[in-house]
């Protein structure tokens, strides 16, 4: 029960981690996402959204995880059919449970719900990605998609640009092969 528990806790302040990062920002930072705002930014840094609920719901984990070793421990100093820490035990498996349940309440109302995915953002990150030219292989072949991923690093001209520029693919079918949704859809890939 404690390392179900654990690894819960692990993954949710993982998840934290990530908004947190997702939402870094306003300039430098990722940006793909906007978290609602429960508390201004510092005074060196106006307009920025601290990212309190995810820190509170990590912390939160970070206790559940800590937990764990309390409870290892406890079980592990047991002798025969006796355990006179079954006390320390079960505290801290109900005190990780009722937390848990908390935080994660906490994240879904205060966190979660308000979310906002940054499009303009996504977008610009989508369009310079050098990755997108893994989807031209099949079309023209690894060689030259290894070509067009290193011209767009070197110079910055999206991959987009240059696939176009050298005519390898005619427009409309570079939509479809460039489609966001259809590279991320299995049922959509083939084309």
């Amino acid at each position: 029960m404690s390392a179900t528990l654990k690894t819960c806790a692990v993954n949710l302040s993982k998840i934290c981690n990530d908004l947190r990062l997702l939402s870094s920002g306003p300039r430098a930072g990722l940006g793909e996402i906007t978290l609602p705002p429960k508390q201004n930014g510092s005074s060196i840094m106006p307009g920025k959204i601290n990212p309190v609920i995810p820190e509170v719901v990590t912390q939160v984990a970070f206790n559940v995880i800590g937990s764990d070793v309390t409870i290892t421990m406890a079980a592990e100093a047991g002798q025969m059919e006796l355990n006179a820490f079954e006390p320390v035990i079960f505290y801290n498996i109900f005190n990780g449970l009722n937390a848990m349940t908390g935080a994660v309440k906490t994240l879904v109302d205060n966190c979660v719900t308000g979310i906002i995915a940054n499009e303009d953002r996504c977008k610009q990150l989508l369009n310079s990605s050098v990755g997108i030219s893994t989807a031209l292989c099949p079309h023209i072949g690894y060689k030259k998609s290894a070509e067009i991923a290193k011209k767009s690093l070197k110079t910055g001209t999206p991959v987009r640009e240059l696939v176009l520029k050298e005519d390898l693919v005619k427009e409309k079918m570079l939509d479809k092969i460039l489609d966001p949704y259809a590279m991320t859809d299995p049922y959509k890939r083939a084309l």
